[in-house]
């Protein structure tokens, strides 16, 4: 039997990789843009934004427009590789069953 890929942990949540999927098309996100696109609740969100900036995948920049904070996203370079590994390695676990 052919050895399995691994997959990266930090993408496999269902939630860690739709942000990264969503960050992948656009060069920055609002974190309301993503709230609403993933239908996710602010602390689930925050929690999830925060493991992929501890893993270097995201970058966050905060500031304040008219005295309210805003926080927008963007996936690193070393995010990008990670997405890109991530589709790999699943490809490679499917195998055949993507052709059908």
């Amino acid at each position: 039997m052919p050895e399995l890929p691994e997959l990266d942990p930090i993408i496999h949540g269902k939630l860690r990789l739709a942000l990264l999927s969503l960050l992948s098309s656009v060069n920055e996100a609002e974190f309301s843009w993503l709230r609403q696109k993933t239908g996710s609740t602010d602390g689930n969100l925050g929690a999830h934004l925060l493991k992929l900036e501890e893993a270097g995948y995201v970058a966050v920049k905060k500031r304040f427009i008219a005295r309210k904070p805003v926080t927008h996203y963007r996936m690193t370079e070393r995010g990008r590789t990670a997405l890109v590994g991530y589709v790999q390695a699943l490809r490679q676990l499917l195998g055949d069953a993507l052709e059908s």
